[in-house]
């Protein structure tokens, strides 16, 4: 077998490659190293991408702070998957029904989506809306507020319109319904786009906090994961002060705020990283391909 050649294009493009995948991965290297490394070695600095003093102190300070992490960590769970679930589901069915040229008010209801994507009624009057509803301290404060976002909407919907229109007639000549043609056609074809706008989605679920603040603080059942880290950087950050500012010194095995935090981002962040790879095959691949040949 024939051995390919190296051009000189061919170097500098592995070059330039590999130097993207350094600047890439080395702020996440670089936080999870000082997550792990002694508070009093972080605080002299230098620290890149392997931790100089291994310690396990800082995620221990913040388990062991907090006994409310875990029944925390289950809450985040159960509504990124059930927002998701319900995003995804409530999501694609409104941008069908805009897909559809006979459907009578689409300009208008495409238009009222748009509007709410430049103007808001604010904090106050959507907190009066929440409370009118009977959502405080309710698990549907998760749900039924972030149901609906007219930016995923027109993603969907701007996929469903270059999907071949002869799919949908042949399936009506068959005797399909709208229901039918769908789940049995619209919604397999638009997994791609179903991923992506699932990712969005469970990834602003994971890190909402403000909600909870907002809703649900009152209700230790319903407190999330990224709620109970940001009390706990609060309280390291109050307790310990602006150690840069006042020089102030770190005892032996001792955690501070810049240690707490990068801990805090591992946490946080690792569990996405989990569920990319899973839906990474859909972000470039496209299933209509030769599906119909017009």
């Amino acid at each position: 077998m024939k051995k390919r050649k190296w051009t000189t294009f061919d170097i500098f493009l592995t070059l330039f490659m590999l130097f993207v995948v350094v600047i890439t991965l080395y702020p996440f290297l670089n936080i999870l190293a000082i997550s792990l490394n002694n508070a009093v070695d972080t605080a002299k600095g230098g620290i890149h991408i392997w931790p100089r003093d291994f310690t396990y102190a800082n995620y221990q300070e913040i388990f062991g702070s907090n006994d409310r992490l875990l029944q925390a960590f289950f809450m985040s769970i159960l509504r990124t998957i059930v927002g998701t679930i319900a995003g995804i589901i409530a999501s694609t069915m409104l941008a069908y029904v805009l897909s559809r040229r006979d459907f009578v008010f689409n300009g208008l209801v495409g238009f009222l989506l748009v509007l709410t994507m430049f103007i808001s009624g604010g904090l106050i009057p959507e907190y009066m809306l929440i409370r009118q509803l009977g959502l405080i301290n309710d698990f549907g404060v998760y749900i039924w507020p972030m149901l609906i976002s007219a930016f995923n909407v027109i993603i969907i919907r701007s996929f469903m319109d270059n999907l071949p229109s002869a799919l949908e007639e042949s399936a009506k000549m068959d005797g399909a319904n709208d229901f039918t043609i769908f789940t049995r056609i619209i919604v397999p074809l638009c997994l791609p786009v179903i991923a992506t706008i699932a990712l969005f989605l469970a990834v602003m679920q994971w890190n909402s906090w403000f909600d909870t603040y907002l809703y649900a603080r009152s209700n230790e059942t319903l407190t999330t994961l990224q709620f109970e880290l940001m009390k706990i950087l609060d309280n390291a950050n109050i307790s310990s002060g602006d150690i840069t500012s006042q020089n102030a010194e770190i005892v032996a095995g001792q955690t501070n705020p810049q240690s707490i935090k990068m801990a805090i981002t591992i946490i946080a962040t690792v569990p996405i990283l989990m569920i990319y790879p899973f839906l990474q095959k859909y972000f470039v691949t496209g299933l209509t391909l030769g599906a119909v040949k017009s």
